[in-house]
């Protein structure tokens, strides 16, 4: 009886051991060089952050086994060809099921347009155009809220402070940059104002300026306007840390600014995850964390739930069907409006409280919540098939 029992108990010893030596490769596919760099490089960070915290935590629990997480990641450089051959790279080669990150929207677009025949689940981050996730794609979700949820939200506070005209700079060639300022325009011209002028700067007849793009020719753009003497009311819709902006500008330069933009990491804006968070990042990878890169460490939690949940690592539809049905998971930072108690509504669409961030003595600092109806956007959202 003695020899049964060790040899159950030897037994039992090799059968943890060996799940505790199974590894689940997760993938990520971002902007790591380049303009886009500024979202990405955060993004992928964030994501080997989660990894490690859910590996030190036990890792992810599927029946009688364990998963520690492993990181593949892959420059997409933010081009839609790149990006649609590290995706192929982490199937086809690497053998990954679940791929993360994807900062910018002409990159995710080019993989949305094939994952669904893929294998996978495609989980996106920060890139913003609203057609990833008008398409109906079962295995693609997203946790940064569309463009334009955000833009409608930031022309009703551009009204409600009196500003009339407005003069719009930026990447308006870039669809989610456009929609953005199409909702915002829309708004705006709802209270009597209007968008005097786009892409160059009008000296006259404007009471403000919109600016959209990247950080640094949106940080340029603010410089210029100091130093061309424009005094008038500057508003963003770039996110970006104080770090990044101040490589091209100064302090005194940003002074003022509004950025108006889903509610993202900033330190006066963060829950106690946020501060965490925050702490973290800074400490692992000796700087601070963008305010956008929790968007790609709450996939990765969404991601261990719904595996658990599904209670499979090797069934991608069961996964992907669960992160539909998942709550919000307790670990992540960015302040997520649930549609129906669930974290992705049935486009697979995530979405954020929106927020009036203002620069003032060096930091980004969250002044108020703007307009956020998330159930109402998942239902205009429902309607369109991009």
């Amino acid at each position: 009886m003695r020899l049964t029992t060790l040899t159950v108990a030897l037994a039992m010893a090799a059968g943890a051991a060996m799940a505790e030596e199974k590894t689940l490769d997760i993938g990520v596919s971002d902007a790591l060089t380049g303009g886009g760099a500024v979202y990405g490089l955060p993004q992928t960070n964030a994501v080997k952050l989660a990894a490690k915290e859910i590996n030190a935590s036990g890792g992810i629990k599927v029946g009688d086994d364990t998963y520690m997480l492993n990181v593949i990641a892959y420059d997409d450089k933010a081009n839609p060809t790149e990006a649609s051959n590290a995706v192929r790279k982490l199937i086809d080669r690497d053998g990954v099921k679940f791929i993360l990150g994807f900062c910018c929207s002409g990159a995710t677009g080019a993989v949305a347009s094939f994952i669904e025949n893929e294998d996978a689940v495609m989980l996106v981050g920060n890139a913003a155009e609203r057609s990833i996730t008008t398409r109906e794609i079962p295995n693609l979700t997203r946790t940064r809220p569309p463009a334009d949820y955000t833009g409608a939200a930031a022309g009703t506070f551009v009204a409600e402070k009196g500003h009339k005209r407005v003069a719009v700079l930026g990447a308006l060639d870039v669809g989610f940059y456009a929609s953005y300022v199409d909702a915002f325009e829309k708004e705006l011209e709802k209270a009597g104002g209007e968008i005097v002028s786009r892409e160059a700067f009008g000296l006259k007849d404007r009471d403000a300026i919109l600016v959209v793009g990247y950080v640094e020719p949106a940080a340029f753009i603010y410089r210029q306007a100091v130093e061309l003497g424009i005094d008038v009311p500057r508003f963003g819709f770039t996110s970006g840390s104080e770090e990044q902006f101040t490589r091209v500008a100064t302090s005194e330069q940003m002074e003022g600014v509004w950025d108006l933009r889903p509610t993202e990491l900033t330190l006066l804006s963060a829950s106690e995850n946020g501060k965490t968070y925050h702490a973290n990042y800074t400490e692992e990878f000796g700087i601070a964390p963008s305010p956008s890169s929790p968007y790609s460490y709450d996939q990765t939690y969404a991601l261990k739930d719904a595996i658990e949940a599904a209670g499979t690592v090797e069934d991608t539809e069961a996964v992907a069907q669960a992160l539909r049905e998942i709550a919000v998971p307790d670990e992540v930072v960015m302040q997520y409006l649930p549609v129906d108690g669930k974290m992705f509504d049935k486009n697979g669409q995530a979405y954020t409280s929106n927020g009036a961030f203002q620069w003032q003595d060096g930091n980004w600092v969250f002044v108020q919540d703007l307009p956020s109806d998330a159930a109402a956007y998942s239902a205009f959202l429902s309607t369109l098939d991009d």
